[in-house]
C-alpha cells in the first residue's frame, strides 16, 4: 500500500509526540517523580529505581518526536524518494534509479487524502510526475505530461508520433497546434528481450528467444526535449488503446482538471493511451533529480552503481 509508510510515520509522531510534550514540561515530570515516591514511603531502593528506570524510557521513546517530525513533514510536503522499478520511462529513467520527488510543486497537500490544502504551480508540458494511478489509487506511477486540460491529442500508431491542438472548431479541424519536431531515429544500445516457453518434459523453462534493439529518438514539444525510445516493426493492437466517449479510436479530448501522460519508453509503456486521463488531485510531485542509481535489471540484483546518472531529470 502507498500510504503505509505515511500512516506509520504519523502514528508515530503522535505517539511519540505526546510523550514529548508529557516528560519535556519539568513542573509535571517532577511532579509525577516525586508524587510516585511519596506515596508510598515504605518504598525500597529496588522499587525507586524501578520508576526511574521506567520514566528514562519513556523520555527515550520521547526524544524520537523530533525525528519523527521533521520526516514526516519533509516526506509529505516537501521531497519525496521514489525508486523506478520498470523501463516504462527509459532512456529517461532506468530499472534502478533512485529519484526525488518535489512535493510542493503543484499545491502543498494533505499527505493521506492528497487533498489540495494550498495551490501552488499547475504540471507543464513535459514535466515528469508521480501520480497515483487512476484505477487504483494505491499505485504510484511516473510519466512524462503531455496534454493539458483543453488539448486535443492524436496518435499514430505507424509513424508512433504525437500532434497536439490547443485550439480547435470541433474533432477534425484544429485552428492551433502545438510545434512538435522529431528527430532522425537512430539505434540505440537498449534492447528488448522476447521470451517464450519452451515445454520440456512438461516442464515450461522461459527461455530468450529474440533481441530487439530500440531506436532513440528526440522528441521536441514547443522546445522541451528529451529524447524517447521506439521499436520498429512491433504495433499494438488499435482495440488495447482507451476510446474516449463520442470521439474517434486514438484522439482524446483531455477534460478540465486531469492529463494526458505518456512514458518515454512509447512501446513499453501502460499510460493514458490504455486507460485514460490523470485527475489533478492525483498529481505526487514532481521528479527533479536521480540521487542514486544501482546498474540492476528487472527482478535482479544490483551489479553496481551508475555513478554518471546522478543530476538533474529532463
Amino acid at each position: 500500500m502507498a500510504n503505509t509508510l505515511t500512516i506509520f510515520l504519523l502514528i508515530s509522531t503522535f505517539f511519540t509526540g505526546f510523550f514529548w510534550c508529557f516528560y519535556r514540561i519539568k513542573s509535571i515530570k517532577k511532579y509525577f517523580l516525586k508524587k510516585t515516591i511519596l506515596k508510598d514511603n515504605n518504598l525500597n531502593k529496588k522499587s525507586v529505581l524501578h520508576i526511574k528506570n521506567k520514566i528514562y524510557f519513556f523520555e527515550s521513546l520521547a526524544s524520537f518526536f523530533p525525528i519523527f517530525l521533521i520526516i514526516l513533514i519533509i516526506r509529505s510536503f516537501i521531497y519525496e524518494p521514489f525508486q523506478i522499478p520498470s523501463g516504462s520511462m527509459m532512456p529517461t529513467l532506468l530499472i534502478g534509479d533512485f529519484i526525488l520527488v518535489e512535493k510542493f510543486s503543484y499545491g502543498i497537500k494533505e499527505p493521506i487524502t492528497q487533498k489540495t490544502l494550498i495551490k501552488t504551480n499547475q504540471p507543464k508540458r513535459g514535466d515528469v510526475v508521480v501520480f497515483k494511478h487512476p484505477n487504483d489509487y494505491n499505485v504510484d506511477y511516473i510519466k512524462r505530461v503531455i496534454g493539458l486540460p483543453g488539448d486535443k491529442i492524436k496518435y499514430d500508431t505507424n509513424k508512433k508520433n504525437i500532434k497536439i491542438c490547443t485550439h480547435y472548431l470541433d474533432t477534425h479541424h484544429c485552428k492551433k497546434k502545438i510545434m512538435i519536431k522529431y528527430s532522425k531515429s537512430t539505434k540505440s544500445n537498449f534492447f528488448q528481450k522476447i521470451y517464450f516457453l519452451n515445454k520440456n518434459n512438461f516442464i515450461q523453462e522461459k527461455e530468450v528467444y529474440n533481441s530487439l534493439y530500440f531506436n532513440i529518438v528526440e522528441e521536441d514539444i514547443n522546445n522541451v526535449k528529451h529524447n524517447i525510445l521506439l521499436l520498429n516493426g512491433v504495433k499494438n493492437k488499435n482495440e488495447n488503446y482507451y476510446q474516449q466517449k463520442n470521439m474517434p479510436k486514438l484522439t482524446w479530448i483531455v477534460p478540465k482538471g486531469k492529463y494526458f501522460m505518456m512514458g518515454d519508453n512509447r512501446d513499453n509503456s501502460l499510460d493514458s493511451r490504455y486507460w485514460g486521463f490523470v485527475p489533478e488531485q492525483n498529481l505526487v510531485g514532481k521528479a527533479i533529480k536521480i540521487w542514486m542509481s544501482f546498474d540492476k535489471n528487472e527482478n535482479e540484483w544490483p551489479t553496481g552503481i551508475r555513478v554518471n546518472r546522478i543530476g538533474n531529470i529532463y
